[in-house]
């Protein structure tokens, strides 16, 4: 007997009944993100590896540790998105839609990185981004703040995420504040770890954000960006706040709140949980103007975030107030040869007449006892019965399968016309 194959370690299956919350969060997500004017793109899931090497850089650890690249048949060097950032906007550069417009659009599907596979960190895993072009001021930061804030209240997790905000300030501003903080550090090389001293000499900022609890007040004393920051990356920053405030959204200020990379600039932002573990990053964004013109692109203006899904649902998993839609509505048992090719015939009559009714036909024959066990563990509200005393009388039977009404009432004959205004009054009381 053949071994069986089982999926690659870290690129997991969702099964069906894990898909219904996806479906959910999906379709809120969407709904959300209409009504804040924001469009769809679809981009591939392959890019040539030069794009991710000059947008993430050759030195970082996603580059040179954990992207999935390949070299193709006619020798190119390809490489599975490890991120969607840097596909949008080579998108939007190829196809000349940053040209004199303003552009706000999202993406979803999978990316890529080869990294220790852990709760809530895969190495196919699936992402939400939303990237705008072309709004220089700060209203436009606040916009995906209020639109995040909203998702979560939509999504019934509002109270279990924080924001964080910092600010980079511009390249010239971090360039000041990058040989301060390598100074800082070089006094204390001593109470470094590896991961910190490899970075002091390629991305300084990037030890601020070290998970190492020994590191935590050597970090903390560390000099702070805000200081550094000039008049203009103050007032941007400051009317941020102030639009937050307006609009009643909590947020903490926290001055290690960092990117890794040079492209990023003034706005940064997070939203954070404790509900998580270590994965307690659930969403995250910033100002990334100087990236346009690092994939050959004129200046101008990008920012956006990126939210992961499976740390979202994660999430959504420690709530007990989410209903989610059942996969089926009407279950149609039938018994006797005319019975299934009726029922065959009729099931397509009531899909024609209520589209969105979910009508599960049995199949695999059985007893009428039988069925109505089959027909319990669909979940479905009801029951249509079909056997041939029907067919010949051109009745079908309805039965309550949930509620009190299923213990007091017994089967109700009814003619098609009257079963169909039954289920479609039934669908519009749901």
């Amino acid at each position: 007997m053949a071994q069986i194959l089982q999926a690659i370690r870290g690129m997991h299956d969702v099964l069906p009944e894990q898909t219904p919350l996806w479906q959910y969060a999906e379709q809120i997500i969407k709904e959300v993100l209409e009504a804040y004017g924001y469009r769809e793109i679809r981009l591939p899931i392959v890019e040539k590896t030069e794009l991710f090497k000059r947008s993430i850089g050759e030195v970082t650890d996603i580059v040179e540790k954990e992207m999935y690249t390949f070299t193709d048949r006619n020798g190119d060097s390809l490489t599975l998105r490890p991120e969607g950032t840097a596909g949008c906007l080579r998108a939007c550069l190829e196809h000349g839609l940053l040209h004199n417009q303003v552009h706000r659009l999202w993406y979803y599907g999978p990316m890529y990185r080869h990294e220790r596979p852990q709760k809530g960190r895969y190495r196919q895993f699936f992402q939400l981004g939303v990237e705008t072009y072309g709004m220089a001021g700060p209203d436009i930061d606040a916009e995906l703040i209020v639109l995040i804030d909203r998702l979560w209240k939509r999504l019934g997790i509002h109270d279990k995420v924080r924001l964080q905000l910092n600010s980079l300030g511009t390249i010239a501003e971090r360039v000041l504040y990058r040989e301060s903080l390598v100074d800082y550090f070089q006094m204390h090389t001593d109470q470094l770890d590896e991961d910190s001293l490899r970075r002091l000499n390629t991305n300084p900022l990037r030890i601020l954000d070290t998970k190492n609890p020994a590191m935590k007040q050597l970090v903390a004393n560390a000099p702070e960006l805000m200081n550094y920051l000039g008049e203009e990356s103050r007032k941007h920053f400051n009317a941020l706040t102030t639009t937050l405030k307006d609009l009643d959204i909590g947020y903490e200020i926290n001055s290690r709140l960092v990117r890794g990379l040079d492209y990023y600039s003034k706005t940064v932002f997070e939203w954070v949980t404790d509900d998580l573990g270590s994965q307690g990053t659930v969403c995250a964004g910033g100002r990334y103007d100087s990236l346009i013109e690092q994939l050959g692109g004129k200046a101008n203006h990008a920012v956006g975030f990126a939210m992961g899904i499976e740390r979202l649902l994660a999430l959504m998993e420690t709530m007990d107030n989410i209903r989610l839609a059942k996969p089926v509505d009407v279950y149609m048992i039938r018994v006797g040869e005319q019975a299934e090719r009726e029922g065959m015939r009729f099931a397509e009559v009531i899909r024609n007449e209520i589209p969105g009714l979910k009508l599960f036909v049995g199949m695999d024959g059985g007893s009428f006892k039988s069925q109505f066990k089959k027909a319990d563990k669909t979940g479905a509200d009801y029951a249509i019965i079909l056997g041939d005393d029907e067919v010949s009388r051109g009745e079908v039977g309805v039965k309550f399968l949930r509620s009190a009404i299923a213990q007091e009432q017994t089967q109700q004959n009814m003619s098609q016309p009257e079963a169909i205004r039954f289920f479609h009054e039934q669908l519009l009381l749901k």
